[in-house]
């Protein structure tokens, strides 16, 4: 089956970023985006640790080791950019000042609930961090995942077994196999990768998918 690869992903989701947005890139995969902003739009890259204005990651040899993102990776500014205080960045959070937020997940359920900070594993984070403030403050909150687990378990499921972020916060679900909305209605398929029919994609995914249009259903 054939699947995206992680750079890949991040360029699909950075296709949909719009000119002018304040955006949010969580820990993990989703800060491969800040790669593949489209160069002529104007986009505002915020760190909860207090930045805004975040370029891509430097060329290897230019880091900085004092401009680091929330995951503790090297990042660039852009021209304007600026630091402040983390009790302001999270006040931008916490306010709905940020347009959109691209957070990894554990799994994400059919209604939009986010479960992406702990599994009970021993060596699990031991606190859920920003990840809530961000799920429930941006105006619009985009999951960037693997369909899979390593175990080859679906992530989209009916129900979520894993402790929540937050409730009915997921918009729109990017992973290597699919995009997919979330909405009244269900799980609406959008894209799915070439060559993958929607009956291959309900069939590993362990929840109820309603399909693309027809012409992409092979």
């Amino acid at each position: 089956m054939k699947r995206l690869t992680r750079e890949q992903l991040a360029a699909r989701v950075a296709r949909d970023i719009p000119e002018g947005a304040y955006v949010n890139l969580g820990i993990g995969m989703p800060t491969l985006v800040a790669n593949y902003l489209p160069r002529d739009r104007e986009i505002f890259l915020h760190s909860e640790n207090g930045i805004l204005g975040m370029g891509p990651a430097p060329a290897p040899g230019e880091e900085d080791p004092d401009l680091i993102n929330a995951g503790k990776q090297p990042v660039t500014l852009l021209p304007g950019g600026s630091f402040f205080h983390h009790a302001d960045s999270f006040a931008m959070m916490r306010g709905g000042h940020l347009d959109i937020c691209v957070l990894g997940a554990f799994e994400v359920s059919v209604s939009g609930d986010l479960a992406n900070w702990h599994t009970g594993a021993a060596d699990a984070i031991p606190a859920v961090g920003g990840a809530m403030d961000l799920a429930i403050g941006a105006k619009q909150v985009l999951v960037m995942m693997e369909h899979l687990t390593r175990a080859g378990e679906s992530k989209i499921v009916e129900r979520c077994r894993y402790p929540l972020t937050a409730v009915a916060c997921v918009d729109r679900i990017y992973t290597d196999l699919a995009v997919i909305d979330v909405t009244p209605v269900g799980l609406r398929v959008r894209e799915m990768v070439d060559g993958l029919t929607f009956a291959e994609l309900q069939r590993v995914t362990r929840a109820a998918l309603v399909p693309p249009p027809q012409d992409m259903c092979a």
